[in-house]
């Protein structure tokens, strides 16, 4: 069930506990390929499963140097280089052996243990440029795409590995990819999720229908009957709107007619924040 008190923004710990957890399980199925699995086809168009390998390394990396900087009231841009230093990186990273993806791998997990502050350390609202953010950002920038590319590995790692607050959190941080907001409905959720470029938000009150007449939120003129009604699992409704190919694909509604689900726009940019 939904918790209408509960905060968008998810546990840190809890963050950084699973983020460990999916980190070990990349490097545990890393360990399983062969050359051959290593240079095959992921689920990302165009890479290998060397190069998401090489990315995972890579954004692990520049999220433990935004952590570990911001620790001395130091900014740094996100890649060494920009874009076309991360580019640049992820080639280099591609060519690496398993033996040497694994190595990288349990490397940067000491790493990024060592570069989070402590359980209630004030180092986690330092300021980085992730966004504009601080270390609490860049931890869950890190969580995002770790448990994210587990999956587009295509290793056997799948969608029922992300725990149901990455998926909420997926809505609340992908929303900006759509154009106009929609309502999310749930499985035996009573109350349905607006979710859009405002942000995640409950669409009706408890235990009414989003298509009532009692919308809450920040917008009183919001009325969830006009819109998009979205319905699927947690976890697919996330995976489409991540670009990702959910399980069972997601289902649209508009006026209670079956229609085609919204069009999603470019990734959020890891140098600004949209809202």
């Amino acid at each position: 069930m939904i918790d209408p008190t509960a905060p968008t923004a998810p546990d840190v710990e809890e963050v950084r506990r699973d983020a460990h957890a999916a980190l070990d399980a990349v490097t545990v199925a890393t360990r399983d390929l062969d050359d051959a699995g290593l240079a095959g086809p992921s689920a990302l168009p165009g890479w290998s499963r060397s190069h998401v390998l090489a990315h995972v390394t890579a954004i692990g990396e520049a999220m433990a140097r935004q952590a570990e900087l911001a620790a001395h009231g130091e900014l740094v841009e996100v890649y060494d280089g920009g874009a076309v230093g991360r580019e640049a990186g992820i080639q280099a990273g591609a060519r690496r052996s398993v033996a040497e993806h694994v190595g990288a791998l349990d490397s940067l997990g000491e790493r990024l243990d060592a570069a989070w502050p402590g359980q209630g350390s004030s180092g986690w609202d330092a300021p980085v440029t992730y966004r504009d953010g601080t270390v609490v950002d860049a931890l869950i920038a890190w969580w995002r795409e770790v448990r994210i590319h587990a999956v587009d590995l295509d290793a056997g790692l799948g969608l029922d590995t992300w725990p149901r607050a990455l998926g909420l959190h997926l809505l609340d941080f992908l929303g900006v990819r759509l154009a106009d907001d929609v309502v999310v409905e749930l499985p035996a959720e009573p109350t349905g999720l607006r979710v859009g470029p405002t942000g995640l938000r409950l669409a009706a009150e408890p235990g009414v229908s989003p298509h009532s007449e009692s919308p809450v939120g920040s917008d009183p003129g919001f009325d969830a009957r006009a819109g998009v009604v979205v319905r699927g699992r947690l976890t697919d409704v996330a995976a489409w709107l991540a670009g990702r190919t959910p399980d069972a694909e997601p289902d649209a509604f508009r006026a209670g007619e079956p229609v085609p689900l919204p069009e999603i726009g470019p990734w959020p940019s890891p140098y600004s924040p949209s809202r």
